[in-house]
């Protein structure tokens, strides 16, 4: 296709070895990363939204965004000069158990693109169609799930969270059928295709297949390949870059992990294959955001039950699929101690972002063992008083130290009868909050400004996500890009976006794609 010049240079395929058989007939692939596989061209490619930051990143201009080739090329039915689509091959833990070779089922990379800046972005279309690795499903996407990742994965960057990327929604003109609940009533949707932007797409689970069936050839050439190509500063590392190379995923991990305890995000399927090994959030299926606070919640029906994923257990979850990840690993090690000192790197790092968070969103200038244990008071609180997290720290900032009052705090709660009964201890707990920030060595215009750069105004709760899916279900793209550009400024207060920034509304609490998700969505 003719178009502007685009320089891409794809490492993932060039520096390691591929599957012999092209196509996407489904297949155990053995001895190999990837295997070279055509996304399937779809009935009608339009392009739903833009990423205008995406495109400017990547060094897409108008010429080439507004073009009509941008949709056929993002919607699978053509390619770039340059592009060499493949699918990778990788396995993973699911719900603690191993479950062999998974791979992308409903994922091809495009190629990876060399921006003008010098930085390399693999182009990845989710919803493509059919690869080695989908096990008998059609590898699409619908409309409903693909605009959850097109705007989250924009969101998350917003909020400060490391995170994939989204350049581009296509709607695709074919339906696509999906038993939302597995319950046995299926039914025809509306399919898009979304162009996922990152460094890297290795998971833990690419090291954890050849590990698992004993390639040590290739878990080391995954090893070197993924250091030269996202680890560059470890090229010089000699021996010593492997132990070097997990204490720093470790550490990126724990950041990453801290960031969505900050923001009250809930992954909600923290598998090992959809765990970044560059420590970014990855694979926006049955996520949600913490409305009422509450540690045990899920929003993943998959599980319900178990609650392996629930968010007060994402820490944990991240040290236990880190430990697989170790495992896999220690083929290329001769003693296990540098994997130890990794791993207890993520705790280090885990403990002192955790307490930098707290620090932050009480506004204090650092935080002592004293505010972890005002800090878990005050979540139990929100908890028992069933307050809404994010507009209860926002609330916090209404605080007079010399007068606290719950007035500032009235906002979020979601019943009055849970406010009479936790009243007492939120003024209690006022009083002790108001005497810290007194003693503290930061000014009131300080305190202010690290709250606000630490509790979000906007997030994106399930039930706004829902609005703008129900619009767009109907040709009504308007709510999409009106949620899109106020997630851009998630610490913002923006006037006449007060509805963006309220609580959970009786209608969202039971309804479909609001508190219950599963994995299709």
């Amino acid at each position: 296709m003719d178009t502007q010049p685009l320089r891409f240079d794809n490492r993932f395929i060039g520096d390691l070895p591929g599957d012999e058989e092209t196509g996407p007939r489904v297949r155990e692939v053995r001895g190999a990363a990837w295997s070279s596989v055509m996304p399937t061209p779809v009935a009608a490619p339009q392009l739903l939204a833009l990423s205008t930051e995406v495109a400017d990143l990547l060094g897409l201009g108008p010429d080439l965004t507004d073009s009509p080739d941008f949709p056929r090329v993002f919607g699978g039915n053509a390619l770039y000069a340059g592009m060499q689509p493949w699918a990778a091959n990788y396995g993973g833990h699911q719900f603690g158990h191993w479950a062999g070779q998974l791979g992308d089922g409903r994922a091809i990379s495009l190629g990876e693109l060399l921006a003008p800046d010098g930085a390399r972005w693999e182009l990845q279309l989710k919803g493509a169609g059919r690869t080695p690795y989908s096990r008998g499903a059609d590898g699409r996407a619908v409309l409903r799930s693909s605009i959850r990742e097109f705007l989250c994965s924009e969101a998350m960057h917003h909020l400060g969270v490391p995170t994939t990327r989204a350049l581009s929604l296509v709607g695709t003109g074919d339906a696509v059928v999906r038993d939302m609940f597995y319950d046995g009533h299926p039914k025809a949707e509306p399919g898009a295709v979304v162009c996922r932007v990152a460094p890297s797409f290795i998971r833990f689970g690419t090291f954890e297949l050849p590990a698992s069936r004993g390639d040590v050839a290739l878990l080391r050439q995954l090893a070197d390949a993924c250091i030269a190509r996202d680890f560059p500063a470890l090229a010089d590392a000699g021996a010593q870059r492997y132990a070097q190379w997990f204490a720093q995923i470790c550490e990126r991990t724990a950041i990453l992990v801290a960031h969505w305890m900050r923001v009250g995000f809930v992954h909600g399927v923290m598998n090992t294959d959809n765990m970044s090994i560059l420590g970014l959030t990855i694979d926006y299926g049955p996520y949600g955001w913490v409305d009422d606070y509450d540690p045990d919640w899920t929003p993943n029906t998959t599980d319900a039950q178990g609650r392996r994923y629930r968010f007060g257990t994402q820490p944990q979850v991240a040290y236990w699929n880190l430990t697989r990840l170790a495992q896999a690993l220690s083929p290329l090690f001769d003693d296990v101690a540098p994997l130890h000192d990794g791993l207890a790197r993520f705790q280090a790092v885990h403990a002192q972002r955790e307490r930098e968070d707290i620090a932050a969103k009480f506004g204090l200038a650092q935080c002592g063992d004293d505010d972890v244990a005002m800090m878990a008071a005050w979540l139990q609180i929100l908890q028992d008083g069933e307050m809404d997290m994010t507009l209860a720290f926002r609330g916090l900032m209404a605080l007079d130290p010399q007068a606290p009052s719950v007035q500032g705090l009235d906002a979020a709660f979601y019943s009055a009868e849970r406010r009479e009964a936790v009243l007492p201890a939120v003024q209690a707990w006022l009083q002790q909050y108001a005497a810290r920030l007194r003693a503290d060595t930061l000014d009131a215009a300080m305190r202010q400004q690290r709250m606000a750069a630490a509790n979000p105004v906007y997030v994106l709760r399930n039930w706004l996500a829902q609005e703008a899916i129900e619009q767009a279900e109907q040709g009504d793209m308007s709510g999409v890009h009106t949620l899109l550009e106020v997630l851009r400024h998630p610490y913002d207060v923006q006037p006449g976006r007060a509805h963006f920034a309220g609580k959970r509304p009786d209608w969202a609490r039971d309804k479909a794609g609001c508190s219950m998700l599963s994995c299709s969505s």
